[in-house]
Order: C-alpha cells, then sequence, then structure tokens
C-alpha cells in the first residue's frame, strides 16, 4: 500500500471544533490495496474530524455503489452500500491500534492517515451474500436463465405403479392399510 497526500489530514493546524472533509472513492483506490472484488466502485466518504484538547474523535460515513458479481447468477450488478464507523485518536508513548475504536498517536505526531480506515469501512459494508434485485422481483434476464427455461421439463408423467406391481403384494399392502 504507498502512501497517499489525499488521505492525510494535518490536524496541528486545525482550530478546535469540527472540520469536514470529502472524498469521492473509485475502483482505483482499491488497486492501492490489492482489492479487486469490485467492477467499479462510486462512493462518497464524509469524515468529520473533532478536534478537542486532549483527542480527535473521527466519524467516517459513506454511501454510493459498487459493481459486483450476483453470487446467485453470476451476473454484474450495482449494489448500494452505505456505512459508519467512529474513531477516538488520542496521544501516548507509541503508536498503538490494536483496538477497533481507539487509535494511539505518538505526542509527536502533526497528521493521521485515515485511507486504512476508510477502506475497512467501506469494504466491512458489503454484504456476504451478494443478490441480483432483479432476482428478487423476477425482472432478471439473462442468457443462462433463457436457457433454463428452454430445458425446462414441460411435461410431468405419473408413474403408475399400482399396474408395476406383482399382485401377490397387493394383499400384503392392504394389511398395512387395514389397521
Amino acid at each position: 500500500m504507498k502512501v497517499t497526500n489525499e488521505f492525510l489530514i494535518p490536524f496541528i493546524g486545525l482550530k478546535l471544533g469540527k472540520h469536514q472533509f470529502e472524498y469521492q472513492i473509485n475502483e482505483t483506490f482499491f488497486g492501492a490495496f490489492d482489492f479487486e472484488d469490485f467492477e467499479k466502485a462510486d462512493i462518497k466518504v464524509n469524515v468529520t474530524l473533532e478536534k478537542k484538547s486532549t483527542m480527535l474523535e473521527l466519524a467516517f460515513k459513506h454511501a454510493g455503489t459498487v459493481n459486483v458479481p450476483c453470487d446467485l447468477t453470476g451476473e454484474m450488478f450495482d449494489l448500494p452500500i452505505k456505512g459508519k464507523i467512529k474513531l477516538v485518536v488520542q496521544f501516548g508513548e507509541e503508536f498503538n491500534n490494536d483496538n477497533e475504536e481507539l487509535l494511539i498517536l505518538p505526542h509527536g505526531e502533526h497528521q493521521i492517515d485515515i485511507k486504512q480506515y476508510v477502506y475497512e469501512m467501506i469494504v466491512l459494508s458489503v454484504p456476504l451474500k451478494k443478490t441480483h434485485p432483479g432476482i428478487k422481483d423476477g425482472t432478471l434476464q439473462s442468457a443462462a436463465l433463457d436457457k433454463l427455461k428452454q430445458l425446462e421439463v414441460k411435461e410431468h408423467k405419473e408413474v403408475k405403479q399400482e399396474e408395476d406391481t406383482d399382485p401377490r403384494w397387493d394383499q400384503l399392502k392392504k394389511l398395512l392399510t387395514d389397521k
């Protein structure tokens, strides 16, 4: 993963209070993480940084669409996603990001890289099972479904088992039904 200045927020020069940052994410963003599950992506990310005297509070929100294959049909479709996370940044002796909601930066730091948090927030907002909306409402048209309709069995023939059985067994079957 290469470091880009786009996702570095220099908080040392900011006044106390809330500050807004906006990002437009596309598929090239995920290429930096070697994540190739999305064909296309169009996601708007809003970051609110609240600077306090001893810590920083970051609120991430995103909404948009990612182009993914359906798990049932393999057809590509735009999946709407949205999500939000919160992050508290405190200052300490050494860097520590063991907790997913708390980040500890060394006292000398003057900026924070939010690229990893944006990536995780977006990837974790995609559901495990991705189903094309056309499957739910029956409007999906695909070559695979057309071929299945062609090969569909038109008539169901009932098998007459009574004609094929030995007449000696019929007397035994009566015993089971006479109970």
